[in-house]
């Protein structure tokens, strides 16, 4: 049987010596005890304190399944939530588990390419009641590995709708589950950190929780993963739509820049933004070197968003992003972006517990004191005390005082943490897009 986490730190003697042992501090020790659950990256610590085998740390994995449960998440450390399946049949790829505060846009978030690896649970309850179209994508297939909600899905209930969620996820082979209590499972990642996950949802119903627990745990998580070379594509091509409006649909705006965005996992969005903004945007993989874009004698170039560790992608991203600003071109990033761009300059980067996503994050603009409300998906942050001189911190989120913009000016280069793009309510970052055929000139 498994120990109880109250005779667990007895037997690692008491809080402070739990805490030695482990390496965290006596706030995460507190929080072992009111979540009911120890993060099982220190099992390790805990096992050799104690000579307890993993029988008696990790949660009894329940194999009977409950009344009217047809799915299963199940975390690394065999925690189990059972709920009903919707989508499509079948067990998810590990993953990280992480939660979204967006109160709309659940179609844009599931095909983010920022969301690649990742399971996503929607702390707002009503998820699927306007279905889904074909106009408000971000990229063609979905990003996520499955979602987590509240509430069952309901039948659509917008005119713009051609299907339901439950439909479009069966097409795009995704599961997901309903009626978890995405509260409680939120606040076990607020206080504990995203732990990795499996979503099943078998069409015979038989559950093998151990297995998909040890599939969970053994998945080495995003830290060193380089994602951003499975979402790119695969050649250049050409963007010339801007943004849609309920009037007129997608407009064709004039151009009067050339810029190359270079797709670490470009939301469409974005690429609309730049377009509405006046520029011929070219699309190149993630992959290109500084030639493949300077050949194209751009203006500008965009860095976008895109999943996975920077410092993974930096490998083959930070040589060419430096032979651009070599070359003396204008560079804004965002998000992925924003840290390979932080990493070319000399900086460093580092994984956030729990990630900034959602629709309704705070950040502080230091040059006019306002504050803007974004739109966010990172689970990585820019280590702003690792910035060589010449490079200035321009914003900082309100949550945590993490980093959320630089610029260099000597290199006209700059970019966000956030999704300027985006529209969270507000569009209090649109100017950003601005900025950059200001600078380009």
């Amino acid at each position: 049987m498994p120990i109880s986490i109250s005779e667990l730190i007895d037997r690692l003697g008491g809080q402070d010596e739990a805490a030695r042992l482990t390496g965290v501090s006596l706030d995460a020790i507190r929080k072992w005890r009111s979540s009911s659950a120890i993060p099982s990256r220190h099992w390790p610590a805990i096992m050799a304190a104690t000579g307890l085998g993993m029988e008696e740390l990790a949660p009894s994995a329940e194999t009977d399944v409950p009344p009217g449960a047809t799915a299963a998440l199940v975390l690394a450390d065999a925690s189990v939530f059972w709920g009903r399946g919707f989508g499509a049949f079948g067990v998810s790829k590990p993953a990280e588990l992480c939660f979204s505060t967006g109160m709309t846009g659940y179609q844009e978030t599931l095909t983010d390419p920022s969301f690649a690896g990742q399971i996503i649970t929607f702390t707002f309850p009503h998820i699927g009641n306007v279905g889904v179209n074909e106009e408000d994508i971000e990229a063609v297939n979905i990003a996520a590995r499955g979602l987590v909600t509240k509430e069952d899905i309901s039948a659509p209930a917008n005119w713009r709708a051609t299907a339901s969620l439950d439909e479009w996820l069966k097409k795009q082979n995704v599961p997901g589950i309903a009626g978890v209590d995405t509260r409680a499972l939120t606040l076990r990642i607020r206080d504990l950190g995203a732990p990795n996950a499996v979503l099943a949802y078998p069409a015979d119903q038989k559950f093998d929780i151990a297995a998909l627990a040890a599939q969970a745990a053994a998945w080495p998580g995003l830290d060193g993963m380089d994602l951003a070379a499975e979402v790119s594509c695969t050649q250049s091509y050409e963007w010339t739509g801007g943004r849609w409006s309920l009037e007129a649909g997608f407009a064709e705006p004039e151009t009067t820049h050339t810029v190359v965005a270079v797709d670490y996992g470009a939301k469409r969005n974005i690429l609309r933004s730049l377009a509405s903004a006046g520029c011929k945007v070219i699309v190149v993989p993630a992959a290109a070197s500084a030639e493949d874009i300077l050949r194209h004698k751009p203006d500008g170039v965009f860095l976008s968003n895109g999943p996975g560790d920077p410092a993974a992608t930096a490998a083959y991203a930070v040589p060419a992003i430096q032979g651009v600003m070599n070359a003396g071109v204008p560079i804004f990033g965002i998000c992925l972006g924003h840290q390979l761009l932080a990493h070319a300059l000399g900086a460093k980067t580092y994984k956030l517990p729990r990630g900034h996503r959602g629709a309704n994050q705070p950040v502080k603009d230091l040059a006019t004191g306002r504050v803007e409300i974004t739109s966010q998906n990172h689970g990585f942050a820019v280590d702003h005390n690792s910035l060589p001189d010449g490079v200035e911190i321009t914003h900082v989120s309100l949550f945590d005082g993490s980093n959320e913009g630089i610029a260099c000016k000597s290199k006209r280069v700059f970019s966000v943490q956030y999704h300027p793009e985006a529209s969270p309510g507000p569009s209090d970052s649109g100017y950003l897009f601005g900025r950059f055929v200001e600078m380009m000139g």
